[in-house]
């Protein structure tokens, strides 16, 4: 009997292939290989080691496979030491004796994981541009079409989908920037050493890790000790939990305008899609409720990380076995979680009948402020008028009437308005201000960002 030893939802249940590759070991270890191949020719340049030497150091790591290097980690209990053993002994001519000359462990460890996050990067933007192409779209289609605005759970004044779709996509548009940014901070390697003096590379240190990186196509460090600070790391793993909480965000608003009493929008729900083993009605919006769920899991790591600055001297290991499980874990449900906002965001059903019905669910009151407002403007003062239209929609509130029928038998509010006025404040269609306008300018801004 072969019993199936898997655990983590991640390895058959959330994440997307090509993040799981980023972050696979297969990857890792080319990573790892990329960068002793990358030393050895810096250092050749700079008259450290042999030039051929490190050619024959270059062309052996396609032959290392991982199975050896996962022997001889069980022998020695030290991972970078057996890919360093495991590249030595492709070389020939006696190069392998040249393999890691100067470095130390996180000299390469660190400058592979840079370059593990500037893919993971380049597969965020890809997806971030998507949402915000399809947040723009929803935007500029539902500018006119208006709604409940709602503060504190309460049916408040009108506003119209579009701007709160423009609203999603300003902060997605934010979260865009904030990535560009960060690329520099984040996606940088080293080559310091033991304490970060690059004492084994002498005075060519500076330049070993210049060359280094410039095979690369990455960044520097300024200065380093033993490891790359990670207030970089850190920084990376808040964007993150930055983004889904911005998801997290939209997928309670979804799930909140799908509640039965509402209704006005949902999830695509597929032809033989079950909703509920007992409940054969259910229309679940369970891809919005596995954004908030698993949101919860990427913010919940910006305090091992932050934490993982905080190392003992030049070092300690602390942060070795947590970022194990921090960044491959953060990336890769990051990326789901994206990768469900999109597909949530482009399949939405709108229910125009229910919004039009939530509009009117408090007749007419939720449009006091309008009132209040045309008031002022017609010489009764301001805090008299919230006054008085106050005490009249509490009175309509109680007594169930329509808040036009209300206001109309009340001589301090007739006496400036009549029907005709009444009747066009209360009118949700001509109270959304300069929301049309505001949505318009955004998306032709916004359209330039996904489109670069």
């Amino acid at each position: 009997m072969v019993i199936d030893m898997t655990i983590h939802p991640i390895d058959y249940r959330y994440g997307t292939v090509e993040m799981k590759h980023v972050w696979s070991q297969e990857n890792r270890l080319d990573k790892l290989l990329n960068i002793e191949a990358a030393l050895a020719l810096a250092e050749a340049d700079m008259g450290l080691i042999p030039a051929d030497a490190a050619e024959i150091i270059y062309e052996s790591i396609n032959s290392v496979k991982a199975e050896r290097v996962e022997e001889i980690e069980g022998e020695i209990h030290h991972d970078m030491m057996a890919v360093v053993v495991a590249i030595s002994e492709k070389c020939r001519d006696n190069a392998g004796k040249w393999v890691h000359f100067g470095a130390t462990s996180n000299d390469i460890l660190d400058t592979a994981t840079a370059l593990q996050i500037r893919d993971t990067i380049e597969i965020f933007e890809d997806k971030l541009k998507v949402l915000l192409r399809n947040l723009v779209d929803l935007a500029e289609t539902h500018k006119y079409t208006v709604c409940c605005g709602r503060t504190h759970g309460q049916i408040g004044i009108p506003t119209t989908y579009g701007l709160r779709f423009a609203i999603w996509a300003s902060e997605i548009s934010r979260h865009l920037d904030r990535l560009n940014q960060l690329v520099q901070r984040v996606i940088v390697g080293k080559m310091t050493g033991a304490v970060g003096t690059q004492a084994a590379f002498g005075k060519s240190g500076i330049l070993v890790q210049k060359l280094t990186m410039q095979h690369l196509g990455i960044g520097a460090v300024d200065v380093s000790n033993q490891i790359i600070q990670r207030d970089r790391h850190a920084e990376f793993v808040m964007w993150m939990a930055n983004v889904v909480t911005t998801l997290d965000k939209i997928g309670i608003e979804i799930r909140t305008l799908q509640r039965s009493e509402i209704a006005e929008l949902e999830e695509s729900f597929e032809k033989k899609q079950v909703g509920s083993s007992t409940m054969p009605h259910k229309r679940n919006p369970i891809k919005s409720e596995q954004i908030c769920g698993l949101a919860k899991i990427v913010r919940a790591m910006v305090e091992p990380e932050l934490l993982n600055n905080t190392l003992w001297d030049e070092r300690d290991l602390t942060n070795s076995s947590s970022e194990r499980v921090i960044f491959p874990e953060a990336c890769i449900l990051t990326d789901h979680i994206l990768k469900l906002g999109i597909n949530v965001l482009s399949n939405l059903k709108f229910y125009p009948e229910n919004i039009l019905k939530n509009l009117e669910l408090l007749k007419g009151l939720n449009m006091g402020e309008a009132i209040m407002i045309e008031l002022a403007k017609r010489g009764l003062g301001r805090q008299e008028a919230h006054e008085l239209v106050r005490t009249t929609a509490m009175k309509a509130h109680e007594t169930g009437q329509h808040f036009k029928n209300v206001l109309l038998e009340t001589p301090d509010i007739s006496r400036y308005l009549n029907n005709v006025d009444i009747e066009n404040l209360i009118n949700p269609e001509r109270y959304i201000g300069t929301a049309v306008e505001q949505v318009e300018a955004l998306v032709v801004k916004l359209r330039d960002a996904y489109n670069r």
